[in-house]
């Protein structure tokens, strides 16, 4: 199973993504922002250093259950938006990862190695994935916000 096969209505009991927009001034973006994608990825984009650190989104972590191990991509991989660069094993599954966003890993999550249950314990913060440099922010720009994020989750 995939994250993408995840994309179906869920239960009222799910909460809202935690992240937000940065906030905006006179059309300027400041710091980091999140995204999403619909195969439920989540991509905090820092725009100083072109830097985006990958994550599953809390929907994907309940959907898969309690995650018993990681495949991560090497650092110094190049990847390109939508193409699978790892995999989570759950104790219900095992699911692709899709990159989000098309770059070069820069960094990996080395604690998912031996702390797999991280992805859920806090999979939008200290269960990250991968950092990866950014080739194209039109990419980034093109994903989910938090809300259209939720409204997919709900199945609008």
């Amino acid at each position: 199973m995939s994250l993408r096969a995840l994309a179906r209505p869920v239960a009222a009991a799910l909460r809202a993504p935690r992240f937000t927009a940065a906030p905006r001034v006179a059309g300027v973006r400041f710091g980091s922002t999140t995204r999403f994608s619909k195969d439920h990825e989540w991509v905090t984009y820092d725009d100083a250093t072109k830097i985006g650190v990958v994550g599953i989104t809390d929907y994907a972590q309940k959907a898969l259950g309690d995650v018993v191990f990681v495949e991560l991509p090497q650092e110094g991989t190049e990847v390109e938006e939508g193409e699978s660069i790892g995999a989570v094993e759950s104790v219900k599954a095992a699911s692709d990862i899709y990159a989000p966003v098309s770059g070069v890993v820069e960094a990996i999550n080395e604690a998912l190695g031996d702390q797999p249950s991280l992805l859920n314990k806090s999979p939008e913060q200290d269960g990250w994935l991968a950092k990866i440099k950014v080739s194209d922010e039109g990419q980034f720009l093109a994903l989910l916000d938090a809300e259209a994020y939720k409204a997919h989750c709900e199945g609008a």
